[in-house]
């Protein structure tokens, strides 16, 4: 008879101290083999990519924020406020991400103004989340020790529904955020925050509280919402792209395996969603090269297909695979998609299969 060991998500919990204990955590993983010369090459930094990027995104915000404030009162300001909550409350979670692993730009002060803007749009503390990403690269999708796993086992899918506006992630931000500007940071917080590095979460909480307090008092004065329809509440209404984007990174896979390939999808997506989403479609590559910056993704994508599964041709292409295993999930939370291999590519690397509860493949 076999024993079915409940998943732990806890990061103090006893699935994490298992992972520890079995060599999961920290473990060495799956890597397609690149030339040496040519790694070397797509890892190459520049500025200019990121800089007309920014200038990009930047520049349409201020356009979108400046329309959307002239026409308010009507509904002409409705799209320009949608297209800048998007790329408020969306496109500033890729960024974050490219910048917090330092590879966007060349030169390190633009990489650390984009990042520590951007933080401040997600609602992502700059320093807990650079250490929590840290983690989610060292033990991606293991069970209790991946602080970002967005999609736990059994699925909470009313909770799905309800990040699509940002809900409970934007409540659980302000808790945070309220608990670090009161000098507390978690528990499970110190266990990937070094302790040197607790005192200026601490700060930035306190800073960003500061800046929703004068938002809201400005909002008072006025007599009106407009304020925080540009700081604040595009965290809400802007959600809905980078979970749509998001969830197709990790969803339906593998989790407590050491093969990107088993626990990580890429997907074609168009231009639009590309420029917003920064190329991290290309997810298995990203995992596994995450030194390589988003530019150069789609040529590393080219250089290592033979050894990835096939990716997926669109995001309804990606949906349509990932929520039936959800649903299936709800009943066997140990099912998972299995992808298959093209015949030039290398097997899985899956034997920590047998020693945590990670099993039944489709």
């Amino acid at each position: 008879m076999t024993t079915i060991i409940k998943r732990d998500y806890d990061l103090l919990g006893a699935s994490g101290k298992l992972a520890v204990e079995t060599g999961l955590a920290a473990a060495e993983w799956y890597h397609t083999d690149v030339p040496r010369k040519d790694m070397k090459a797509l890892m190459q930094r520049s500025d200019a990519p990121a800089i007309r990027d920014t200038i990009i995104w930047l520049g349409s915000m201020l356009v979108c924020a400046a329309l959307g404030v002239y026409f308010w009162g009507s509904w002409l300001c409705v799209p320009f406020f949608l297209a800048y909550g998007i790329l408020y409350g969306s496109a500033s979670d890729s960024r974050w991400h490219e910048c917090g692993h330092g590879t966007a730009f060349k030169t390190r002060w633009m990489n650390d103004a984009v990042y520590q803007i951007a933080c401040f749009m997600i609602m992502r503390n700059p320093v807990t989340w650079r250490w929590s990403h840290a983690r989610h690269h060292t033990d991606t999708v293991i069970v209790g020790r991946d602080p970002e796993i967005a999609v736990m086992r059994p699925p909470d899918l009313f909770r799905l529904v309800l990040n699509f506006f940002g809900i409970l992630d934007a409540w659980h931000a302000i808790v945070d955020m309220l608990r670090n500007a009161c000098g507390i940071v978690s528990a499970a917080e110190r266990t990937f925050i070094p302790e040197m590095e607790q005192p200026k979460a601490i700060r930035i909480a306190r800073i960003w509280l500061a800046i929703y307090i004068v938002a809201i008092a400005a909002a008072i004065a006025m007599g009106s919402i407009l304020p925080l329809m540009l700081i604040g509440l595009p965290r809400l209404y802007g959600a809905w792209h980078h979970v749509l984007t998001g969830l197709l990174q990790h969803g339906g896979l593998a989790d407590n395996v050491i093969d990107h390939r088993l626990n990580s999808r890429t997907v074609v997506m168009n231009p639009i969603s590309r420029f917003i989403y920064w190329n991290m479609n290309y997810h298995v590559e990203h995992h596994m090269f995450p030194m390589v910056p988003y530019h150069a993704l789609p040529k590393l994508h080219a250089m290592i297909k033979h050894d990835l599964p096939a990716p997926n041709p669109s995001m309804w292409s990606g949906y349509r695979e990932m929520i039936p295993a959800f649903l299936r999930q709800l009943r066997n939370e140990d099912y998972f998609l299995k992808r298959e291999l093209p015949a030039t590519a290398r097997p899985y690397r899956e034997e920590f299969h047998s020693e945590l509860p990670a099993a039944a493949a489709q």
